[in-house]
């Protein structure tokens, strides 16, 4: 763990009252076809927990609800964002995105970072995604946290919030208008999110790290609503769904959720969409909840 990453990983403990020892975080990186891709691989045993993030997001999104899940798990940057590569193409749909992630997941689990069978837990377009990747890599469980096909126009805050500037004179500014959209939980925590997705260009403005900041109205992928939900009901594994009460999943789609799969369990948390930020906590005990006992 640098001295960097450590800080942060402090001021982030403290923030949520936990004075135990940090566990041991790691940066890995590996190459794809598609470009290298990274993660945060929590503790020293092979991971037993991939976790994706959403559109515009990074791995350290997961840090609050893994200081309260002490879990084996790799926290991973999907293509375009944190410190994964961006794609030349400019392509972030949940088809484009799973192939890479598959071969830096294999690659993992050759190396020994990765445990056989893990429970793949996917927040907004990396829930998507993960349906996708549990396709190609046997997984004990799924787990959705507030995503599900959705129809276009469903993600307008998301949308809106990725319209803005490309380009900010300072962080606070973007700390204020994320707030503004509701996003990140508290200012202090929102800060260190904030600096850890962002960097100073040459002429000293801040600037996202991930590339859907680039990308104008082409920003939110297309996210194939009948091929997401066949994509669901032929999963072979279980899955659960985490819907926050401030949800962009309406009643239909849940509804098309439990016919699909009528074994999914749906739990509730009191958050925002990234309730991962939102809501760390409560979100780390829901999943010891749903997935505890396949990750022990």
């Amino acid at each position: 763990m640098t001295h960097d990453t450590h800080h942060h990983l402090a001021a982030e403990a403290a923030d949520l009252g936990l004075h135990a020892p940090l566990p041991a975080l790691r940066r890995v990186t590996t190459p794809t076809p598609d470009g290298r891709i990274s993660a945060l691989a929590w503790h020293d045993e092979p991971a037993r927990v991939v976790l994706l993030h959403g559109a515009a997001l990074n791995a350290h999104t997961w840090d609050g609800t893994l200081l309260h899940w002490d879990v084996p798990a790799l926290a991973v940057d999907l293509p375009g964002h944190g410190e994964s590569d961006w794609r030349t193409d400019g392509d972030y749909r949940p088809t484009t995105l799973a192939p890479a992630l598959l071969d830096a997941l294999r690659t993992w689990q050759s190396e020994g970072l990765l445990a056989e069978r893990p429970v793949l837990v996917g927040q907004s377009l990396g829930g998507l995604t993960a349906v996708r990747v549990a396709a190609g890599l046997p997984s004990r469980r799924v787990v959705l946290v507030d995503i599900l096909p959705v129809p276009p126009g469903a993600a307008v805050e998301v949308a809106q919030f990725l319209a803005g500037p490309t380009s900010f004179a300072s962080r606070e500014e973007i700390v204020e208008r994320a707030l503004a959209f509701g996003l990140g939980g508290s200012r202090s925590r929102l800060a260190r999110a904030v600096e850890l997705n962002t960097r100073i260009a040459p002429d000293g403005s801040v600037v996202w790290k991930h590339h859907l900041a680039t990308l104008g109205p082409a920003a939110i992928p297309d996210l194939d609503v009948p091929g997401s939900w066949a994509a669901i009901g032929a999963l072979e594994s279980p899955l659960d769904l985490v819907l926050a009460s401030r949800s962009l999943v309406g009643q239909a789609s849940v509804d098309e959720l439990a016919r699909l799969r009528p074994q999914a369990r749906v739990l509730r948390v009191g958050a925002g969409h990234n309730v991962q930020e939102d809501a760390p906590r409560a979100l780390a005990e829901v999943l010891v909840q749903v997935a505890g006992a396949d990750v022990s």
